[in-house]
């Protein structure tokens, strides 16, 4: 058994140690590689292709377990044993944890939803019914805080299903169809967008300025001053905040790389309030990175009379709402929001209602000057 190098360039193989292709001299790329993991038993060769060294490793171990046990019919080269859901689970999951920032969903909504219906079936045994089923159930389902399941839960089930059937072609472990490929993804409108009314904002900085927890108060003056995340405001470390130049950086943030942005002066005057007691900003316990924000946002937003439904996340999108309600270009916008398209960005910043109406006033006033052959100036 060997784990080699294989060249895209000219399809010849390589150990897993070269620079570059001995046969074309392609050299061998630092991302995108690809392996072949190379089994022979018994004069009979198996091959496999994977994306990755790990993964490679995971495959190569994973046949040698399986001539062990007998389960390679040598003479039609190929498993007597169908790969089952669980299987495929459990080749993903080590995968998962290395490229993926949210594994840990999708292993939670795996071990509640998908492994008590499917873990024991073939992947060739799973119908598009099943999966129907599943969503039924799921409509009629309620979650652990006594609601339905929301649409985006159900979807986000057959997002990891498609995604392991995807992942089990490209690794040379399924060769069928896709059920999911016959399932019609529920209709999510996620287009929810955030804001305070300007009676409401005020109401949230008079409840901030006489709030006894000073590191909570600046916690929540910092996110509706620069809109950062919750997750980036956790790891905000003091060596990550540049006071001469008004910059923060952010280390590895929802988009991927870590970003240098521009933010406001009374936002850096919160942090100089501050103590340090910690390198995070906003420690936790023990000056340990902060992990959770849920009952200090509570019990504030209570204090400040805001809608019982107004997330933490909705002083994002009042930050983005606000910048493009006042004339900011929706280009710097996305700048500040570290959006990696204008897609994003255009779902986060929606005019606010205010700003709408102030037009549709202008524009009455407008046409009626003109209706009545009046000219109306307009303010810049």
């Amino acid at each position: 058994m060997a784990i080699q190098l294989y060249c895209q360039a000219c399809r010849a193989y390589a150990p897993v140690t070269a620079k570059k292709c001995g046969k074309c001299g392609e050299v061998f790329p630092r991302e995108g590689r690809k392996y072949r993991v190379d089994v022979c038993v018994k004069g009979k060769r198996f091959y496999r292709f994977a994306d990755n060294l790990t993964i490679a490793r995971e495959l190569e171990a994973s046949i040698k377990s399986d001539v062990i046990r007998g389960e390679y019919d040598i003479t039609h080269h190929k498993a007597k044993k169908s790969l089952t859901l669980g299987d495929l689970w459990e080749k993903y999951l080590p995968w998962a944890r290395e490229h993926k920032k949210t594994w840990k969903d999708d292993e939670w909504y795996y071990r509640k939803h998908i492994e008590p219906r499917f873990k024991s079936k073939a992947l060739d045994a799973i119908t598009p019914f099943d999966i129907e089923k599943m969503k039924t159930e799921l409509k009629k389902g309620i979650n652990a805080r006594g609601r339905p399941f929301a649409p985006q839960t159900i979807k986000h089930q057959i997002v990891i299903l498609r995604r392991l059937y995807n992942l089990a072609r490209k690794w040379g472990l399924y060769d069928g169809k896709s059920p999911v490929e016959s399932v019609q993804m529920p209709k999510v409108d996620n287009q929810k967008t955030e804001y305070l009314r300007d009676e409401e904002a005020e109401r949230l900085l008079a409840v901030l300025d006489t709030w006894p927890f000073k590191d909570t108060a600046a916690f929540i003056k910092f996110a509706m001053f620069t809109g950062l995340r919750r997750g980036e405001l956790f790891k905000l470390t003091w060596d990550d905040v540049d006071f001469d130049r008004g910059m923060v950086t952010l280390r590895d943030p929802k988009g991927g790389k870590s970003q240098t942005i521009p933010v406001c002066s009374p936002a850096l005057d919160v942090l100089r309030e501050l103590d340090v007691v910690s390198t995070f900003v906003f420690p936790g316990k023990d000056g340990k990175q902060r992990t959770d924000f849920k009952g200090p946002w509570g019990r504030i937003r209570k204090a400040a009379g805001l809608p019982e439904g107004f997330r933490f996340h909705g002083l994002r999108h009042h930050y983005a709402s606000t910048l493009v309600s006042n004339g900011v270009d929706l280009a710097v916008v996305k700048e500040l929001l570290t959006h990696k398209d204008m897609t994003t960005t255009q779902r986060y910043a929606h005019l606010r209602p205010d700003a709408v109406k102030r037009a549709a006033e202008k524009a009455g006033e407008l046409l009626n000057a003109k209706g009545r052959g009046k000219v109306l100036k307009i303010a810049d």
